[in-house]
């Protein structure tokens, strides 16, 4: 989830973690976005970083009995970035680092610029062809988020899901010992579902591919620890039999 160290977040991160203590929650991650060269010039997402390491220990030193709080942090691929992520990560460390996808063919995602001039085949094509670029040359990072992200912006019945692209994503990163993500940030925008599908639950889950975390993406304190429970129930009935949390980008594997 995220805290006002993301460009699009208000909510201070005192604000979110007593949320989630209210909610009962146990373990929570705050990965705030670092998104070099967003198209959009009308939001800048960077995070002062040593403010943030210092924010998080004083965090954790206030609330540490009763809950545990992980340093995270959102990636924003583009192709471009690779070497420019490796620097940052060469001088600074995290519990947990998602890998995201915002911004494909210069074009971010929710102004809806990717879909223009092109069909919305062509346009998923370009993102999971890209996604899949990014994960190949990129392995800093301990799972990819919201992989269809794509269709939360633009979807019609019939599109290709484009499986065969995220298979090749699958057989790179579950050989690595990365995983995906439940979020459920669908809800929010009207979905009625999470990021992923279930198809791509289960075909993550077929592949052997076995660390999965599950987050909300909250930006506000009302959306903490949305729908978890149910997305808990989700990965039982799909197969799995445990969900993961991160500490120093180490695994921790936690029973269903």
């Amino acid at each position: 989830m995220h805290s006002n160290f993301s460009a699009d977040c208000e909510a201070p991160m005192k604000d979110m973690i007593e949320a989630g203590i209210k909610r009962g929650v146990k373990e929570l991650s705050f990965t705030e976005h670092i998104d070099y060269d967003y198209p959009d010039p009308t939001i800048h997402f960077d995070v002062n970083l040593d403010q943030y390491e210092q924010k998080i220990r004083e965090m954790q030193q206030t609330y540490g009995k009763q809950i545990t709080i992980q340093k995270g942090i959102e990636l924003g691929f583009q192709p471009h970035l690779t070497a420019r992520y490796q620097q940052l990560l060469q001088e600074h460390s995290f519990d947990f680092i998602i890998g995201s996808m915002h911004t494909t063919d210069h074009k971010d995602l929710h102004s809806g610029r990717l879909f223009e001039g092109q069909s919305l085949n062509e346009a998923y094509e370009k993102y999971y062809t890209e996604l899949y670029e990014c994960a190949k040359a990129f392995d800093q990072f301990s799972i990819l988020g919201h992989i269809d992200l794509v269709t939360r912006y633009k979807y019609e019945p019939g599109v290709y899901h484009f499986h065969d692209v995220i298979e090749e994503i699958f057989k790179v990163i579950i050989p690595r010992g990365q995983g995906i993500e439940i979020n459920t940030s669908g809800y929010k925008y009207g979905m009625d579902r999470v990021h992923p599908t279930r198809d791509i639950l289960q075909l993550y889950y077929d592949m052997g591919g076995e660390i999965i975390t599950v987050g909300s993406d909250a930006h506000k304190p009302e959306r903490v620890a949305d729908h978890i429970e149910s997305s808990y129930e989700l990965l039982r009935d799909v197969g799995f039999n445990y969900v993961t949390t991160f500490e120093q980008q180490k695994p921790q594997f936690h029973k269903l």
